[in-house]
């Protein structure tokens, strides 16, 4: 069993307050919402050189968990179970620890995460085999932040697309600037190669831009993608960041949603992937592939008057 909780208390409680176009958004009266999801967070390592392209893989069923938020993410509670006997074992065994974090407000999106995998098995892309070796000796440890900013955040909801504590009532979009910065370290006995070194290491943070749109399709329905670019600078380790060459890196991180809404409760589907390059060269480029997708059902419930003052005296203690 695969079982984690993870609590994120007082995020930002003041930063992020505006008005909004009430044409545009609304927002939803109960204040208390509880989930069930299905979902699979993933990572995949990509190896790319004139005589390869590699696919390494972890072996990690999706899991289905329950989750509790109060009003504005201030607090949120998510507990999740693993499917391991749909774990396919021809393809070894993946030990992991993935906590990923994505919070969204009226004008900023931050993504915190911190993945950490050992057993990994492998394909080669150029081959027509359907052939895969295992790697139980590979590790890969990555930990990032990332940080947008919404311009038309009076007309643009993510809250809508993928808290559904809000309701996009027309179609609009923003364009996103931010940044981030990311830790990657992958280690191996000797299944993993790259220029004649079986580890490799790297610190990385840039800035980025973005676009991302709410298509209301009807009353019910909605659809989002949002699609962002960047451009990194980096070096081997943040203990060389500075004595070294710096290199380049480009970043990547498409979002995707897709929901159904009925008052009280809802249906929603949700993508978030973040694209990273460890190693980005003529010779040789490494990738780093990682994300979450879930299938939720929200039902919204109605104010708590003891939730109501609770919430209220950690708000009073955070501005104090």
């Amino acid at each position: 069993m695969k079982l984690f909780i993870s609590t994120f208390l007082l995020i930002i409680p003041c930063l992020c307050l505006s008005q909004v176009d009430s044409a545009y958004i609304k927002s939803y009266p109960q204040k208390l919402m509880l989930s069930g999801y299905l979902g699979k967070d993933f990572v995949y390592v990509t190896v790319d050189d004139p005589d390869r392209e590699l696919i390494y893989m972890p072996n990690n069923p999706a899991k289905i968990g329950l989750g509790l938020s109060w009003k504005n993410s201030i607090l949120s509670v998510a507990g999740g179970y693993g499917f391991d006997f749909l774990r396919d074992k021809k393809r070894g065994k993946t030990q992991s620890l993935d906590l990923q974090y994505h919070h969204y407000d009226r004008k900023f999106i931050f993504d915190f995460f911190m993945q950490r995998y050992k057993g990994f098995y492998v394909e080669d892309m150029k081959s027509s085999s359907d052939d895969f070796e295992l790697c139980p000796d590979l590790r890969l440890y990555q930990y990032g932040i990332q940080a947008q900013y919404i311009l038309n955040n009076k007309k643009f909801s993510y809250k809508a697309a993928f808290v559904q504590n809000e309701k996009q009532l027309r179609s609009a979009g923003s364009l996103l600037l931010g940044g981030g910065a990311y830790i990657t370290n992958i280690q191996s006995d000797g299944s993993f190669m790259h220029m004649e070194r079986t580890d490799l290491k790297n610190f990385q943070f840039g800035l980025n831009v973005g676009y991302a749109y709410n298509w209301v399709i009807n009353r019910k329905w909605f659809v989002n993608g949002s699609f962002t670019g960047g451009i990194n600078f980096g070096s081997e380790k943040i203990s060389t960041f500075g004595s070294e060459r710096l290199k380049v890196y480009p970043t990547a991180l498409p979002r995707v949603s897709v929901g159904f809404d009925q008052g009280d409760w809802a249906l929603g589907f949700s993508y978030v992937n973040t694209v990273t390059f460890p190693s980005f060269t003529d010779d040789a480029t490494v990738g780093i592939i990682a994300g979450t997708f879930k299938l939720s059902y929200i039902r919204r419930i109605g104010d708590f008057p003891f939730l109501s003052r609770v919430m209220k005296k950690l708000r009073l203690e955070t501005v104090e």
